[in-house]
Formats: C-alpha cells, sequence, structure tokens
C-alpha cells in the first residue's frame, strides 16, 4: 500500500512541475502538497526522493526542497541524447511492437482528429501519451526508462513557451508518418522521422526563446 500511495504522489507531483503548476525554483511546501493531494508525509517525501533523482526536484541541505529550474543549456543536451535514443526506440518499435501496441497507437491517433487544434493541453497529452505507448513498444526497459526521463525536462519546455508556438497540432500530426513506418516495419523510416520530429520541435522552441 505504502508503495502505490507513493507512486501515486510521484505521478501527481510530476505532473504539476511538468506542466508549470509548480513553477521552476519554487519552494516546495510538503504541507500543502499533502493538503492538495491528500497524502500522507511519506509518500510524499518518497516521491519527492525520486524526483530529486530525475532532476525535477533540488535539494538544498538546511534550505529545502525546490523545483528544479529549467536550463537552456542542459536541455541543448537533452535534445542531443534525445535525438539518438529516440530513434534507436522507434528502430526497435518497428521491429518488436506487437499488433496490439499498433493497435493503441493508431487509436491514439484516431482520437487525435476529435481535438480542436486550440485544445493545447490535450494535444500535449497526446503527445506524451504517444512518446509512452512508442517507449514501451521498443520492449527495453532500460531503454524507456532513459528516454521518459529525457522527455520530462522537453515538456517542461513546451510548456514554459506554450503561448509562443505557432502550430502544435502540426507537430503532434507528424506522428502518424511514425506509426505507419512502424506497422510496415520500416525501421530506417521509423528512425528517420522520429529524429525529424524531434528536430523540429528543438528548432521551434529556439526560434522563440
Amino acid at each position: 500500500m505504502s508503495r502505490r500511495l507513493s507512486e501515486q504522489a510521484y505521478h501527481l507531483i510530476k505532473k504539476k512541475i511538468i506542466t508549470l503548476e509548480l513553477p521552476p525554483s519554487q519552494v516546495i511546501d510538503e504541507q500543502k502538497l499533502m493538503s492538495e493531494l491528500e497524502l500522507g508525509r511519506t509518500p510524499i517525501r518518497e516521491a519527492l526522493l525520486q524526483l530529486a533523482k530525475e532532476d525535477l526536484v533540488t535539494i538544498v541541505p538546511r534550505r529545502g526542497m525546490f523545483v528544479a529550474d529549467i536550463s537552456i543549456t542542459d536541455l541543448q543536451k537533452v535534445f542531443e541524447v534525445r535525438v539518438v535514443l529516440e530513434g534507436f526506440c522507434a528502430r526497435l518499435a518497428a521491429k518488436r511492437a506487437t499488433e496490439k501496441q499498433i493497435a493503441k497507437l493508431e487509436a491514439l491517433l484516431d482520437r487525435l482528429e476529435g481535438i480542436s487544434g486550440d485544445d493545447v493541453a490535450a494535444l500535449m497529452e497526446s503527445d506524451n501519451r504517444f512518446h509512452e505507448l512508442l517507449y514501451q513498444a521498443a520492449d527495453n526497459e532500460f531503454l524507456n526508462k532513459m528516454l521518459n526521463r529525457l522527455y520530462a525536462p522537453s515538456l517542461r519546455l513546451w510548456y514554459l513557451v506554450l503561448e509562443r508556438l505557432t502550430d502544435v497540432r502540426e507537430a503532434i500530426e507528424q506522428h502518424r508518418e511514425i506509426v505507419d513506418a512502424i506497422k510496415i516495419r520500416d525501421g530506417d523510416r521509423a528512425e528517420k522521422l522520429i529524429q525529424q520530429h524531434i528536430l523540429e520541435f528543438q528548432r521551434e522552441i529556439k526560434a522563440v526563446l
């Protein structure tokens, strides 16, 4: 039960950090989190310690815990790693994805059709879910863990510049070509498309910073 509560706290606090509900550099008020999430001190503390390991929380001795700042320099390095690992992930997914996993990816794309271009939160949630499914389809838990850790700071940056981006929907719709490549087991094309997707996103971010 304790582990399940810690995992629940972890996912809820992580979402607050990624969506900037808990903004960069803000002091983390454990008591407030306990009240908002209706969870005890132990699962909250365990979740924060895990998020610290993932560089989303900063622990300063004798001062407390803070939401990690967003470093543009660090994110440049994150993109450098993501473009390689996500390409490899897409290649593995083209080889290893089950029919059920491909069906889940296609169902996600079908739901995307019903999302308004103005509903940016839903579009970003769709992007998040797409990458989760892609990582699972690669069938490599070590790669999955690394990519989830790298994706989180990228998503935080997306929320940071959201109002200055032009067409979020167009970027999300690039997923369809990636899924089509995975479906026909074309690892080369899947790798190339996901890398283009990430690099285009990086260019858009740089253009508005």
